[in-house]
């Protein structure tokens, strides 16, 4: 195998397939990245049995060939080379991967590619269209409510719920939920899966924001994401996810419309004092006192007490709510709205935080119990 690549282009591709490598396998060769010659083409394969990432580039091809290296060690000596051609041979004598851009010259040790695991094939049943912003967009506002609980595995992913004339992507931890919906067209047949929070993640990371289409295709237990010369195959999570609709409240008691930003502020200040000294686990919840026209939030921590007081449009009654101040910051800082509306049930009841659309996004976070 003998290859020329200008630096750039080679970056991009391992910046793009570095997501996939195994950060703790007893099998060395998944440390690895598979490169590959095929005519013109320079193709780049990382696969860590659960997500594999493969990207496809354009490339000076001299002779063909495959083999495996590890994976850090390469990008770590690609990303420093200077900005220059670099020359990328397989040394046939004694297997070693020569690298060479202008006076730098480096031998690392390969790996057999054949023992490297093939992706899955994935047969695509169902599928949609949808541009990297967004779809990076309802990322960002529903992965920070993927459960980390591996007890229960399902929450551990995303619903994606394609629908006749929108896509849908809710997630759920137990303590909260957040939806976000986009108007979609062509959708041939619905569909509903769950993405792991992994596979989202690293997607969210990949994704340019550059208008690229990204094609989501779907099989029995398979998922594949296109997006321009990147693709990344993903198992998808098995079991039932929760009937979200029916845990959404529909009745309000109260209602706040108030500055999203400006409420950010209060609670990250507010908060400061919510930790405990004692107990390095342990958080003081913020209470949250809405009368007419006028929320107070404080918050009595064994290091001090905070107090904040803002002076807001409401509705409704009166209320007194406890809330883990993480949660709501969470669900405030995935908005894109200037102003935001929260209503509320009762004190025990969860709060609904949507933006202007009353229907592109919501979250819902479910109170703590205060204490004297």
């Amino acid at each position: 195998m003998k290859i020329v690549c200008e630096k750039e282009k080679l970056l991009k591709g391992l910046n793009c397939v570095q997501r996939a490598t195994s950060s703790k396998s007893t099998m060395p060769i998944l440390f690895g990245i598979l490169i590959q010659t095929n005519d013109n083409q320079l193709r780049l394969t990382t696969y860590d049995l659960e997500i594999g990432i493969e990207y496809v580039m354009d490339c000076e091809i001299a002779e063909q060939g495959a083999t495996v290296v590890d994976a850090k060690t390469f990008i770590e000596i690609i990303r420093k080379l200077p900005n220059n051609k670099i020359n990328i041979e397989l040394l046939e004598d004694n297997n070693q991967l020569l690298i060479e851009c202008e006076e730098s010259v480096y031998k690392l040790s390969t790996m057999n590619p054949e023992e490297f695991p093939e992706l899955p094939k994935i047969e695509v049943e169902k599928s949609i269209e949808l541009t990297d912003m967004t779809f990076k967009s309802m990322i960002k506002k529903t992965i920070f409510a993927v459960s980390l609980d591996e007890t229960k595995p399902i929450f551990t992913g995303c619903l994606i719920e394609v629908l006749k004339d929108k896509v849908n992507l809710v997630s759920i931890d137990g303590f909260r939920l957040a939806f976000v919906t986009e108007k979609i067209f062509n959708v041939n047949e619905p569909f509903k899966a769950v993405i792991p929070g992994k596979t989202l993640n690293e997607i969210n990371k990949i994704l340019a924001e550059d208008g690229t289409k990204v094609n989501i295709g779907i099989s029995k237990n398979q998922a594949m994401f296109e997006m321009g010369d990147c693709k990344l195959v993903s198992r998808l999570l098995e079991g039932e996810f929760l009937n979200y609709e029916n845990v959404i409240p529909k009745d309000r008691e109260t209602r706040v419309k108030i500055n999203t930003n400006t409420l950010i502020q209060v609670i990250e200040r507010a908060s400061l004092v919510s930790f405990s000294t004692d107990e390095k686990s342990k958080k003081f919840p913020l209470k949250l006192h809405i009368e007419v026209g006028k929320l107070t939030i404080t918050c009595n921590g064994s290091i001090g007490n905070a107090k904040e007081e803002l002076y807001i449009e409401t509705e409704g009654k009166e209320l007194e709510i406890g809330f883990n101040h993480k949660y709501l910051l969470d669900a405030l800082k995935a908005c894109d709205d200037e102003e935001v509306y929260i209503d509320f049930g009762t004190s025990v009841s969860p709060c609904i935080i949507r933006g202007k659309d009353k229907d592109v996004y919501l979250y819902m976070v479910l109170p703590v119990r205060l204490t004297d």
